[in-house]
């Protein structure tokens, strides 16, 4: 028997949440072979076994917050007897009776019969595990109704999931009454909840730590993207025949980025306690928007790659991102931070700031709107609304708007951005 253990996850992260169980009760793994995958505050992790048997004790299931060096399931030898099964099964759920005080009214093994294996099977009480007790008395199931795959008649949850009878299932009398009280409190309106994941907690606690420790701000302006369109229109084929990647508009935006922050360098920093820590690097944040939620992967030391470096590290980066691949590294360090809510149609807003940074820019939809072209001429242009959000205690209005007008002045005019260094 050997027990799997959360790993450590990365130093500032602690605990996690089950996202799903990729083997099952009585699955047989191999050495090397994923069993489970964990939910943490920025990635998903797979945990492998050290070790060759069977997957026997699932401790914790699918949505349980697991700690770092925690027991999460037993790992047996596909050579264990029954009796040696039993002994591990009344050790196992006797720690998790310790656990939960409430479990601990559940039914135990008398240990002065002589055949613990005989009593067990005779005995007329319903021997079943924690979590199946748990299980039963969310889904209203009766435990009676049961039939367990241990050949020692214990109930896990998987004997739950697993048996098809069960969908014709008649709910228990206390189910159905807490149901009508819920019902009641509900108003009778319908409703459906839903558990937060722990990645969109992560989200909405550092949005709100954000608001409350920081003082931030929000500037606006508008850049013409004529002459950004028509150089991707000339370049385009020619820059994916060559690079094997798309010429978007993020790469110009990163680079303008970059130029931008050299000249106002207290975008670029960060405040710790009562020092601000200036970096004399460029590590750019490209918000993504994924399943479970917005992530930030990092482009890595920006200011030394060309346009196609920069695109092929988005483009891996945001694959990555939907594909629920992306590893603690590809989150962490950034300098400052790129959104673009103009994929998803935005005209205007104002973005929140990606702590510890202390600025971010908003790119938004790119819309014809009439631009005096002089006293008397309009001509309709293809406008982009851009914004900046910037901590104010350490940015003044003065460097949040040079730096967004050094962001306009570039775009607008992109052959410049080959003389940035």
């Amino acid at each position: 028997m050997a027990k799997i253990k959360v790993p450590e996850l990365a130093e500032s992260i602690t605990e996690g949440t089950v996202a799903r169980w990729i083997k099952k009760p009585g699955d047989i793994v191999t050495k090397g072979e994923y069993i489970v995958e964990l939910e943490t505050d920025k990635v998903n992790i797979e945990i492998s076994s050290d070790y060759d048997g069977i997957l026997d004790n699932v401790k914790f299931q699918e949505g349980d917050t697991v700690k770092v060096g925690e027991t999460i399931a037993i790992i047996k030898d596909e050579g264990t007897s029954p009796k040696t099964e039993l002994k591990e099964n009344k050790k196992e759920e006797n720690e998790t009776v310790e656990d939960n005080e409430e479990e601990a009214k559940g039914p135990t093994i008398n240990n002065n019969q002589n055949d613990p294996e005989k009593s067990l099977i005779e005995s007329k009480r319903i021997i079943a595990s924690p979590a199946a007790r748990k299980l039963a008395r969310e889904k209203g199931i009766d435990l009676k109704n049961i039939s367990p795959i241990d050949p020692l008649g214990r109930l896990r949850v998987h004997d739950l999931s697993k048996d098809p009878s069960t969908k014709e299932l008649q709910p228990t009398q206390e189910f159905m009454n807490n149901k009508k009280q819920t019902m009641y409190n509900e108003q009778e309106k319908p409703v459906e909840k839903i558990k937060m994941t722990r990645r969109r907690q992560t989200i909405a606690n550092k949005l709100v730590e954000v608001q409350r420790t920081a003082a931030m701000l929000t500037t606006f302006n508008e850049i013409d993207m004529t002459n950004v369109i028509n150089l991707r229109r000339r370049r385009k084929d020619q820059f994916h025949e060559e690079y094997e990647v798309k010429l978007g508009y993020m790469s110009f935006f990163t680079k303008a980025a970059v130029a931008s922050l050299k000249k106002m360098p207290l975008l670029n920093a960060e405040i710790r306690e009562e020092e601000i820590i200036l970096k004399k690097y460029y590590d750019i944040g490209i918000a993504v928007s994924a399943n479970e939620g917005l992530v930030v992967p990092v482009v890595r030391d920006a200011d030394r790659k060309n346009f196609a470096e920069i695109e092929k590290d988005i483009f891996d980066l945001a694959e990555k991102a939907r594909q629920n691949k992306l590893a603690l590294k590809d989150l962490q360090g950034g300098t400052f931070t790129i959104t673009n809510g103009g994929i998803f149609g935005s005209l205007l807003s104002t973005p929140i700031l990606n702590v510890p940074q202390v600025a971010i820019l908003g790119m938004h939809s790119i819309q014809l709107r009439p631009v005096a072209v002089d006293a008397e001429k309009m001509e309709n242009h293809p406008m982009m609304y851009v914004a900046l959000s910037y901590d104010h205690r350490i940015v003044d209005g003065k460097e949040a708007v040079t730096f967004l007008k050094h962001i306009k002045n570039l775009i607008e005019d992109p052959e410049s951005l080959l003389f940035e260094v």
